[in-house]
């Protein structure tokens, strides 16, 4: 275990609270004119998923649980949950839907992701910025909407829905955000 100082705790980072290890969803400093600064930590237990939440003044220590990065392929999802592969050494992981997260819809077989593992076990996952996906449904272009800006809502291959530019028609593959799904660009393939 590594202790650091409440503010260089960041989202991902594995903690260990009271002996269980939480992974941090969120950390934010807070700097009020008057008092002392506070950095508030919004973590899920490893174990079993509880959701807590923590204060601590910025310069409190707050001990940081040894987790190596390392890279996997993703392979598929089944009834037991998510299964990647270790590229170099050919082992196998599985992930339970519940770690994995907002990230499943975004899962292709073949990614390259980065699980974090701690005394052999995945523990988080990291996935790409960015997926290229196909445009299923979108509803077509009112005439007299031509503004630059303007959007409209459509659904991606893998379900999630999204807001596009108007001049995007079902079929077309395009560039989006795994944060968010936010629309980034038509795919240059």
């Amino acid at each position: 275990m590594v202790k650091v100082i409440a503010s260089q705790i960041r989202k991902g980072n594995i903690v260990d609270l009271d002996g269980k290890l939480c992974v941090v969803l969120h950390a934010e400093s807070f700097h009020p004119g008057k008092g002392t600064p506070t950095t508030q930590i919004d973590m899920r237990r490893i174990s079993d998923g509880v959701k807590t939440q923590m204060r601590y003044k910025t310069t409190d220590q707050v001990e940081r649980a040894h987790v190596e990065e390392v890279e996997f392929s993703y392979l598929y999802q089944d009834a037991e949950g998510f299964h990647f592969m270790n590229d170099e050494t050919y082992d196998q992981v599985q992930m339970q839907a519940d770690m994995v997260g907002d990230a499943a819809p975004y899962l292709q077989e073949g990614m390259k992701v980065n699980l974090a593992i701690h005394e052999g076990l995945p523990i988080s996952i990291e996935i790409p910025q960015k997926v290229t996906l196909e445009i299923t449904e979108t509803e077509p272009v009112v005439k007299g909407q031509t503004a630059s800006g303007s959007f409209k809502p459509a659904i991606l291959s893998n379900g999630v829905r999204t807001m596009v530019p108007t001049h995007i028609v079902p079929g077309t593959r395009v560039v989006v955000m795994t944060a968010d799904g936010a629309y980034v660009e038509r795919a240059k393939d």
